[in-house]
């Protein structure tokens, strides 16, 4: 048996520099991006019920997330949290830049930075209490098909690492899609019989059957022990019961959300620099097609029409899943995976000395750069924003909370009826970050609170003030009551009273 030390000088001699540069990378970067979120504590209005949470959603499909979650405990710590999670992103970006092939230290600089400064990421920090399971998942995606296209049985690991990410975050499927359909486009385009060709596209669909197959195995079988059922929250009852609805309007409404989102989403690109950078990537590849000759081969059109018609269906798969999802962007992580692609092929297809060699790489090179750096700067505007949503909304509260305490009758632990909802006349819109983070999940408007239960847990955790909040069903009843309607929003004079004995709050 060997000592520590010697595996690691054994490890040490065993990974490639490809690997430590992807690692390092998405490390580096990722802490010059997202240190703003991890050294600071900002919920969001999720967060605000999560600060200990033991991530049991396998109601919702996710029977792998407690184990995933639990490394880093099931306290909210942004830091500790923050790093695991660029860990698990970090070795899932080795895997990525293996299954690309990409050996070139700039080239993998370029493909991890613009995977870990994508506003994806910053969003899934806004819920950074789920962050680092969500990066093992994708990591996971990541080694999935890595694995299938390495090793000639790797379908089989590859099934099992697919699985298991799906049991953390189902979304990530659409990632094992898109890079199984690339792996699957470049064996077309190789020089083998068309009987091998079949043969290793095939372990790419045995790798996605395994891996959806043991995922919805273990998740029925979880369920049967635990006596439960799938929960309606984001429509997950209804996964693999998409047929509820016709076919044909499914379809449409995938290709129209991939078409509106790539297009008009204000995240692939916000601005006229990530705009040309976007085309001049869309340009270099059409070029390399061209000065290659590939547009002279039937192959290449085969390929192109096919990828044409089933790139948006793989990019939003979830759709198709459970079409009655809230499609928001923690679930549109893959559609970095465009740039990245065109990055790799313009790379690999110009490896040879082909004319425009240089202007083409360095296109590549100074579009991958500008998108990174939009990127980075995209997500802290956003975290500026979360910054001042927490700073705001912890001065509201703290006024809330002082004028409740001088109302005649209050004391502590009285019971409280209130909505919630601030009253937008009386408080101006200040954030002004809404034409870059509008599609920004959980990093937009002014305030982290917004329905009763966000401010009980504000003033009870950021406060160390008690709220004891009467049932919905009472709520309902007082809220259509004359004094209830009576009252002033706040801050106005007359917004607090108490009534029987429970402290009516108006703030709507």
């Amino acid at each position: 048996m060997q000592t520590p030390s010697e595996k690691l000088k054994q490890w040490k001699t065993q990974c490639k520099r490809e690997w430590i540069t992807a690692f390092l990378t998405v490390i580096i970067l990722g802490l010059l991006t997202h240190l703003p979120v991890m050294i600071n504590d900002w919920p969001n209005h999720d967060g605000l019920a999560s600060l200990y949470f033991d991530q049991n959603m396998i109601t919702s499909g996710r029977w792998f997330l407690s184990v995933a979650c639990g490394i880093s405990s099931y306290f909210t710590i942004p830091w500790v949290i923050g790093i695991f999670s660029l860990v698990f992103l970090g070795l899932g970006a080795a895997a990525l830049v293996e299954f690309l092939e990409i050996r070139e230290t700039l080239w993998i600089i370029c493909v991890c930075g613009l995977l870990v400064t994508f506003p994806a990421l910053c969003s899934t920090y806004a819920y950074i209490f789920t962050a680092d399971g969500y990066m093992m998942a994708l990591a996971l995606v990541f080694f999935a098909v890595m694995l299938t296209r390495k090793y000639r049985r790797g379908f089989l690991a590859g099934g099992i690492c697919l699985a298991f990410s799906m049991g953390i975050y189902q979304s990530y499927l659409a990632f094992a899609i898109l890079l199984s359909v690339y792996g699957c486009a470049e064996i077309l385009m190789k020089e083998m019989t068309a009987k091998n060709k079949v043969k290793e596209m095939l372990h790419y669909l045995y790798m996605g059957m395994i891996g959806v197959i043991l995922y919805f195995a273990v998740l029925h079988i979880l369920l049967f022990l635990e006596g439960k059922t799938l929960a309606s929250y984001q429509g997950i009852n209804d996964m693999a019961a998409g047929a509820q609805q016709p076919l044909i309007v499914m379809l449409i409404s995938i290709y129209h959300d991939f078409a509106a989102f790539t297009v008009k989403g204000n995240v692939l690109y916000n601005n006229i620099f990530s705009g040309v950078a976007l085309l001049i990537l869309i340009v270099g590849f059409l070029v390399v097609c061209i000065r290659k000759h590939l547009v002279l081969s039937w192959k290449w059109w085969a390929v192109m029409i096919i990828l044409a018609g089933f790139l948006p269906l793989g990019t939003n798969m979830i759709l198709l899943i459970s079409p009655n999802v809230t499609y928001h962007l923690l679930m549109r992580y893959q559609w970095i995976l465009y740039p990245i692609l065109l990055v790799a092929f313009i790379l690999k297809q110009t490896a040879d000395n082909v004319p425009e060699r240089a202007l083409l790489q360095w296109g590549a090179f100074l579009a991958a750069a500008v998108l990174i750096l939009n990127y980075a700067v995209t997500d802290n505007i956003a975290y500026s924003n979360l910054s001042k949503k927490y700073d705001k909304t912890y001065a509201y509260c703290l006024r809330l909370a002082d004028r409740m305490e001088q109302t005649n009758g209050y004391y502590t632990g009285i019971p409280v009826a209130m909505i919630g909802v601030q009253s937008k006349k009386n408080y101006p819109v200040t954030d002004l970050t809404d034409a870059v983070t509008s599609n920004m999940i959980g990093m937009t408007g002014d305030y982290l609170v917004y329905t009763d239960n966000n401010y009980q847990a504000f003033m009870k955790n950021y406060l160390g003030i008690t709220i004891n909040l009467v049932s919905d069903e009472k709520m309902e009843q007082i809220y259509k009551t004359q004094e209830y309607q009576a009252l002033d929003s706040f801050p106005g004079n007359n917004s607090m009273k108490v009534v029987n004995g429970v402290l009516y709050i108006k703030t709507e």
